[in-house]
């Protein structure tokens, strides 16, 4: 049988692949249609990755507490699919490398300034190619924050407010950060000495591959009072900021596999697959890679943050404003395994949930969310293409139970990379985003037509259906107005 004859739809979003073939749990998978019929090309291609079947895979692993779960924006990644979420016992359940993946704590960071888009339009070369001079990007560049190794260890363990105390950024950024900017557990031991020497000319860089930074409007409001909790009105300009652990997170990721793969073996853990290599999550090895993993998050965190630091100063200069009047509305990542308090069956758990390509999206009331948004949940970043949108959601009471407090991270890859390169010239692409206005400085070509629009879905039906599913809520439309891309 082939694997969608055991998939079955329970709702217009909604789809349940039933246990089978070594499954402990259910999968379930929040989709529209357009990427159900993706889904199934993929799993009817026996050479290809195919994101039903790496959900089988993540339901197949020891101390899943429930169903393995794919977002609408779901597409196939190593291990996990990407827009995948799997929550795991603490005692029974593992630690999976690639529930994480090779980008630890990749994310964005929005910020909100007091300009509106009038004020930028006639601007909007001389600020774009003052933000390109003024951020670094692109593969193996370096970063104006240039730290020793041992100061590499404090990035590591202290995070985004490390940077903050060096001058680059205000104690605000830190509220409106996810954990304030600095994980727990983080244990620079854990991160070897390869992974800290890749990083220590990187932070504040902004990397390559699908990391951007965009100046945005809000293009229209569709929750008013959430709006106004997140300091977001229409025509405002915006920033978006998405980059994560860069060269350490890679090194970190490659390390694991290694260690993860004779931790399989030692502890006789049957993996349906080569790539979903685990540790027992209270292992000695699973609690060292936990380690590393708050580690990588820290230094995606002050990743951010310094380049937060650098956007200030750019819009200070091209824009005549105060750069303390450019705050952080929020800043998540999408790359995570995590200790989280849930409900599983009326009973409050302690889980490690495992989130690869999605975000938390805690809903109203919890007390990790910053108090001037409790009432609505915090602010959910949704990255869409360089020509379309992007969207600002927050996660809801519904989602907590439903999907562990997880949302959709942006529109979702419909070609690959090689696949994007073979049909999109990036000359067109180029011409296409100046005749929309939108102005693009890249530091490669190449990443250009692996980014192109047509390599994603449709970002608005992706957030339909996240909204459709009752996890997540639209409240803010953003549109590019100039894009810089390593």
């Amino acid at each position: 049988m082939r694997i969608f004859d055991h998939m079955e739809r329970v709702g217009d979003v909604e789809w349940v692949l039933a246990p089978h073939d070594g499954m402990l749990v259910a999968g379930r998978i929040y989709a529209d249609a357009v990427t159900i019929d993706q889904l199934r090309r993929e799993a009817d291609d026996p050479k290809g990755w195919s994101a039903v079947r790496q959900l089988k895979n993540v339901a197949s692993l020891p101390g899943i507490v429930a169903p393995a779960l794919a977002l609408p924006d779901v597409h196939p990644g190593y291990g996990f699919p990407i827009g995948g979420v799997g929550a795991f016992d603490l005692d029974d359940g593992v630690v999976v490398v690639g529930g994480v993946g090779f980008d630890i704590n990749c994310g964005v960071r929005l910020l909100r300034t007091p300009l509106r888009r009038g004020d930028v339009a006639p601007a909007i070369d001389r600020i774009a190619a003052d933000l390109y001079q003024a951020v670094p990007a692109g593969l193996g560049s370096k970063g104006a924050l240039r730290l020793s190794i041992k100061e590499i260890d404090r990035v590591l363990r202290e995070g985004a407010p490390y940077v903050v105390r060096l001058g680059s950024g205000i104690e605000s950024d830190l509220e409106y950060t996810e954990e304030k900017g600095q994980a727990e557990g983080a244990e620079p031991d854990a991160v070897s000495a390869l992974a800290k020497q890749r990083q220590f000319q990187q932070v504040g860089t902004l990397g390559s591959g699908n990391h951007y930074l965009e100046v945005q409007a809000v293009d229209e409001i569709l929750e008013p009072r959430a709006a106004r909790a997140f300091g977001l009105a229409a025509d405002q300009v915006v920033v978006s900021i998405h980059t994560g652990s860069r060269a350490l997170g890679h090194q970190i990721g490659q390390d694991y596999l290694r260690e993860m793969a004779f931790a399989s073996e030692k502890y006789g853990i049957r993996i349906p697959d080569q790539e979903m290599v685990c540790a027992p999550a209270r292992s000695p090895e699973g609690q060292r890679y936990l380690a590393a993993v708050a580690c990588g998050a820290n230094c995606a965190f002050a990743n951010r943050q310094a380049i937060t630091h650098l956007v200030r100063t750019s819009l200070a200069r091209s824009c005549g404003i105060d750069p303390e009047t450019i705050q952080t509305v929020y800043d998540i990542g999408h790359n995570h395994v995590r200790i989280e308090e849930h409900e599983v069956g009326g009973v409050l758990r302690r889980l490690l949930v495992h989130r690869k390509g999605a975000t938390r999206a805690f809903g109203p009331g919890r007390g990790d969310v910053p108090a001037a948004y409790r009432e609505f949940g915090h602010p959910t970043l949704v990255g869409g293409t360089m020509g379309t949108s992007s969207y600002v959601m927050h996660g809801t009471s519904a989602g907590m139970e439903l999907a562990f407090g997880s949302g959709i991270h942006g529109a979702g890859r419909a070609l690959s990379r090689n696949q994007a390169i073979k049909r999109f010239r990036s000359d067109e692409i180029l011409s296409d985003l100046t005749a929309k206005g939108i102005r693009l400085l890249a530091h490669d070509k190449r990443g250009i037509a692996e980014e192109a629009p047509g390599a994603y879905k449709d970002v608005d039906s992706v957030v339909r259906a996240a909204e459709a599913a009752g996890i997540n809520v639209p409240v803010a439309r953003l549109r590019p107005l100039a894009v810089i891309k390593g």
